[in-house]
Protein backbone atom coordinates (compact mmCIF):
# COMPACT_ATOMS: atom_id res chain seq x y z
CA UNK A 1 0.00 0.00 0.00
CA UNK A 2 1.15 3.58 -1.02
CA UNK A 3 1.37 5.99 1.77
CA UNK A 4 -1.01 8.22 -0.37
CA UNK A 5 -3.24 5.37 0.05
CA UNK A 6 -2.54 5.12 3.50
CA UNK A 7 -4.00 8.38 3.92
CA UNK A 8 -7.06 7.83 2.07
CA UNK A 9 -7.52 4.83 3.95
CA UNK A 10 -7.30 6.96 7.34
CA UNK A 11 -9.54 9.84 5.43
CA UNK A 12 -6.61 12.07 6.08
CA UNK A 13 -6.20 14.95 3.43
CA UNK A 14 -2.88 16.96 3.54
CA UNK A 15 -3.06 20.41 4.13
CA UNK A 16 -1.16 22.75 1.34
CA UNK A 17 2.59 22.82 1.88
CA UNK A 18 3.07 26.41 4.03
CA UNK A 19 5.25 28.66 3.08
CA UNK A 20 7.91 30.20 4.87
CA UNK A 21 7.53 33.01 7.24
CA UNK A 22 10.35 34.43 7.21
CA UNK A 23 14.01 34.55 5.71
CA UNK A 24 14.23 30.23 5.78
CA UNK A 25 13.66 27.74 3.51
CA UNK A 26 10.83 25.13 4.43
CA UNK A 27 12.94 22.15 3.84
CA UNK A 28 16.65 21.55 2.76
CA UNK A 29 18.18 18.06 1.23
CA UNK A 30 21.65 16.95 2.74
CA UNK A 31 22.67 14.29 1.03
CA UNK A 32 19.49 11.78 2.15
CA UNK A 33 18.40 14.05 4.95
CA UNK A 34 15.68 16.22 4.84
CA UNK A 35 15.45 18.88 7.40
CA UNK A 36 12.60 19.92 7.60
CA UNK A 37 11.75 23.97 9.86
CA UNK A 38 9.45 24.25 12.34
CA UNK A 39 6.00 23.39 11.29
CA UNK A 40 2.86 25.05 13.61
CA UNK A 41 -0.73 24.94 13.55
CA UNK A 42 -1.37 27.04 10.73
CA UNK A 43 -3.81 25.43 7.30
CA UNK A 44 -4.62 27.37 4.42
CA UNK A 45 -3.38 30.48 6.27
CA UNK A 46 -5.69 30.00 9.36
CA UNK A 47 -4.18 29.06 12.83
CA UNK A 48 -6.29 25.96 13.55
CA UNK A 49 -4.65 25.89 17.55
CA UNK A 50 -3.92 28.75 19.85
CA UNK A 51 -2.96 29.24 23.05
CA UNK A 52 -1.24 27.52 26.49
CA UNK A 53 -1.94 24.22 27.45
CA UNK A 54 -2.46 23.83 30.83
CA UNK A 55 -3.91 27.50 30.85
CA UNK A 56 -6.92 27.85 28.25
CA UNK A 57 -6.10 24.58 26.58
CA UNK A 58 -5.96 20.97 27.36
CA UNK A 59 -3.90 17.63 26.23
CA UNK A 60 -6.54 17.11 24.00
CA UNK A 61 -6.53 20.19 22.14
CA UNK A 62 -2.42 19.87 22.68
CA UNK A 63 -2.61 16.21 20.59
CA UNK A 64 -4.79 17.67 18.10
CA UNK A 65 -2.25 20.66 17.68
CA UNK A 66 0.68 18.34 17.19
CA UNK A 67 -1.45 16.14 14.55
CA UNK A 68 -1.77 19.62 13.07
CA UNK A 69 1.77 20.25 12.94
CA UNK A 70 2.71 16.71 11.29
CA UNK A 71 0.39 16.98 8.75
CA UNK A 72 2.15 20.42 7.82
CA UNK A 73 5.87 18.41 8.07
CA UNK A 74 4.09 15.68 5.66
CA UNK A 75 3.01 18.07 3.33
CA UNK A 76 6.26 20.39 2.97
CA UNK A 77 8.32 16.81 2.81
CA UNK A 78 6.10 15.80 0.30
CA UNK A 79 6.46 19.13 -1.74
CA UNK A 80 9.96 18.81 -1.47
CA UNK A 81 10.53 15.23 -2.97
CA UNK A 82 7.53 14.87 -4.93
CA UNK A 83 6.46 11.72 -3.13
CA UNK A 84 5.67 10.80 0.37
CA UNK A 85 6.91 6.97 -0.36
CA UNK A 86 10.15 8.77 -0.57
CA UNK A 87 10.35 9.19 3.01
CA UNK A 88 12.55 5.64 3.91
CA UNK A 89 12.46 7.15 7.70
CA UNK A 90 11.43 10.05 10.45
CA UNK A 91 14.24 9.95 11.88
CA UNK A 92 13.48 12.42 14.59
CA UNK A 93 11.26 15.04 15.74
CA UNK A 94 11.38 18.10 18.08
CA UNK A 95 8.34 19.62 19.64
CA UNK A 96 7.83 22.36 21.22
CA UNK A 97 4.28 23.07 23.64
CA UNK A 98 3.35 26.40 24.03
CA UNK A 99 2.60 25.32 27.81
CA UNK A 100 2.13 27.49 31.37
CA UNK A 101 5.03 27.61 33.72
CA UNK A 102 5.99 24.04 34.78
CA UNK A 103 4.30 22.08 32.16
CA UNK A 104 5.14 18.73 32.75
CA UNK A 105 3.02 17.37 30.08
CA UNK A 106 4.59 18.23 26.35
CA UNK A 107 6.13 14.65 25.79
CA UNK A 108 1.69 13.29 26.14
CA UNK A 109 1.00 16.43 23.65
CA UNK A 110 3.86 15.65 21.65
CA UNK A 111 2.39 11.95 21.31
CA UNK A 112 0.16 13.34 18.98
CA UNK A 113 2.66 13.80 16.32
CA UNK A 114 4.01 10.88 17.26
CA UNK A 115 1.23 8.34 17.17
CA UNK A 116 -0.12 9.83 13.73
CA UNK A 117 3.21 9.51 11.90
CA UNK A 118 3.59 6.08 12.97
CA UNK A 119 -0.21 5.09 11.90
CA UNK A 120 0.61 6.71 8.46
CA UNK A 121 4.01 5.70 8.06
CA UNK A 122 4.35 2.57 10.06
CA UNK A 123 7.38 1.66 10.82
CA UNK A 124 9.20 4.22 8.80
CA UNK A 125 7.27 6.77 11.14
CA UNK A 126 9.21 5.75 14.07
CA UNK A 127 11.43 8.31 15.47
CA UNK A 128 13.76 9.96 18.26
CA UNK A 129 12.77 12.75 19.41
CA UNK A 130 12.66 15.75 21.93
CA UNK A 131 9.28 16.88 23.46
CA UNK A 132 9.98 20.76 25.86
CA UNK A 133 7.57 23.03 27.28
CA UNK A 134 8.02 26.49 26.22
CA UNK A 135 6.21 30.07 27.40
CA UNK A 136 5.55 31.25 23.66
CA UNK A 137 5.54 30.14 20.32
CA UNK A 138 4.52 32.24 16.69
CA UNK A 139 1.53 33.13 15.93
CA UNK A 140 0.66 31.96 19.82
CA UNK A 141 0.70 28.17 17.93
CA UNK A 142 -0.02 25.42 20.38
CA UNK A 143 2.67 23.45 18.99
CA UNK A 144 5.54 23.51 16.78
CA UNK A 145 7.71 20.59 15.57
CA UNK A 146 10.35 20.84 13.20
CA UNK A 147 11.80 17.34 11.79
CA UNK A 148 14.66 14.98 10.06
CA UNK A 149 13.63 12.78 7.74
CA UNK A 150 15.73 9.87 5.71
CA UNK A 151 14.97 9.96 1.98
CA UNK A 152 15.25 7.59 -0.94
Amino acid sequence: MTTEQRLSELGIELPAAPAPAGNYVPALQIGNLLYLSGAICLVNGEMTHTGKVGADRDLAYGQAAARVCALNLLAVAKAHVGNLDKIQRVVQINGFVNGVPGFADSPAVINGASDLLVEILGERGRHTRAAVAVTGLPKDTTVEIQAVMEID
